[in-house]
């Protein structure tokens, strides 16, 4: 059976949380573990590795800006504790969490696009070929 699949970019399918494949299956099981294969066409998702990827991401464009937030506000204006709880906390976590799972999705569907996977080593025997 050799079906013919849309090709469909990462942006179409990673950042919805859908299969690269298909586009029709999900990603993920819960916020952020991925599912062992898709319900739709098949696709086994072990080839997926984003690692520290989507967690990298959100640190530099979500955590730095969220953290000078809070040290602007204790600098200009010194407020009690209890203030940066009621304001840095929730932007901190409304600026940092949401966006982690449509990063993952993007990076597991640009490794499938992609045909991303591990390194090799290609050594080259004394004849000249490759083994």
């Amino acid at each position: 059976m050799n079906e013919q699949w849309p090709s469909l970019t990462p942006f179409q399918t990673g950042l919805r949380g859908r299969c690269p494949r298909c586009g029709r299956g999900h990603l993920f099981n819960g916020f952020l573990t991925l599912k062992p294969k898709c319900e739709a066409c098949g696709l086994d998702y072990s080839f997926a590795d984003p690692a520290d990827g989507p967690a990298f991401f959100v640190m530099c464009f979500a955590c730095v800006p969220s953290f000078l937030l809070g040290v602007w506000i204790e600098v200009a204006f010194q407020p009690a504790w209890w203030v940066h709880f009621l304001t840095t906390l929730p932007f901190m976590a409304l600026t940092c969490i949401p966006p982690l799972r449509p990063i993952k999705g993007l990076l597991v569907a640009s490794q499938y696009f992609y045909k991303a996977e591990e390194g090799r080593l290609v050594r080259v025997a004394s004849e000249g070929k490759e083994t």
